[in-house]
């Protein structure tokens, strides 16, 4: 009686699969979707609520124009099917939206960022201004860098000067997000404002965070000291900060780059004002550094901030 009974059960149990499945095969899109999966149907019919809401999944996918549209549980995913050992299992798959999301949040994440607008983290060669002859040199400049720094990692970096919203800061970033691409850690740095968060860092009860920073900045692949000479000049900033930055950078042969309004003559009278005066063999010491670690440009092009 217990063998008969089961298989009443079970026959009971097949009917209610046959006839989930067969209604879900009214629907075109569901039909679609489990004719590609190379399972026959008995075995596809114990499955029929989840094919449906991944068959849902993978319509939503095939018809979104993008992220912010998303229709999933899981923005950027796709619950799909996938055959193992003749039976389904059902992962969670990333689309080309998520994927290229990824893939640039990854690139992102090589370029630390120290007070710095948001276009400058998202600066590439693709969207540089190139109607402007004057920025020829300059972008062949970093265009050569870039191939010469994947055969040479001690290479010099560049001092580029010149008129204020004329791109310097935009094309160096470029460069640093061009490198991003084979994993190549970069920082760039608005030399005025670091420095404040540097002060703020250092009064305060967790001084580690002083330390990593001008640790990381120090150590760096690739340095840009962003707007040098828009600072107000300490001998603090000078001689205890940019000063060991150089050194470091000079002893260890890292690739530092520095915009800056300035040309190295003015900037070197700049670097000698303090609150003790003019201090003029300090301020010397430092101009020395930068020549020693980079070739020297001027920039002078359109404002590109109008």
């Amino acid at each position: 009686m217990q063998k008969v009974s089961d298989n009443l059960k079970n026959k009971g149990l097949e009917s209610l699969l046959d006839e989930a499945y067969d209604e879900a095969l009214k629907d075109d899109n569901f039909k679609e979707f489990v004719s590609k999966l190379k399972l026959k149907r008995e075995k596809l019919k114990k499955y029929t609520s989840l094919l449906e809401e991944s068959s849902k999944e993978y319509f939503n996918c095939k018809n979104c124009p993008g992220l912010e549209a998303c229709q999933n549980k899981i923005t950027g995913y796709a619950k799909l099917p996938k055959i193992i050992d003749d039976t389904l299992e059902f992962v969670y798959k990333p689309c080309k939206y998520k994927k290229k999301y990824d893939k640039k949040e990854n690139l992102y994440s090589s370029v630390t960022l120290f007070n710095v607008p948001k276009e400058i983290k998202e600066a590439s060669f693709k969207n540089i201004y190139k109607t402007d002859k004057k920025r020829y040199d300059t972008i062949l400049w970093l265009s050569n860098f870039i191939k010469n720094y994947k055969k040479d990692k001690h290479q010099k970096g560049l001092y580029l000067c010149g008129n204020f919203g004329s791109g310097k800061s935009y094309l160096i970033a470029a460069t640093f997000n061009e490198l991003a691409k084979e994993n190549i850690k970069s920082a760039i740095v608005f030399w005025p404002e670091f420095l404040n968060s540097l002060k703020l860092s250092f009064n305060s009860e967790i001084k580690s965070e002083f330390q990593n920073k001008y640790n990381y900045v120090k150590k760096v692949d690739l340095l840009l000291i962003d707007d040098l000479g828009a600072e107000s000049v300490t001998p603090w900033a000078r001689d205890e900060i940019l000063c060991p930055i150089l050194q470091y950078r000079m002893d260890e042969k890292l690739p530092t780059f520095f915009t800056s309004n300035l040309n190295l003559e003015a900037l070197e009278k700049h670097l000698a004002i303090t609150t003790k005066g003019d201090e003029a063999i300090k301020a010397g010491r430092i101009i020395s550094r930068i020549k020693q670690l980079t070739e020297y440009q001027e920039l002078i092009s359109k404002n590109l901030r109008e």
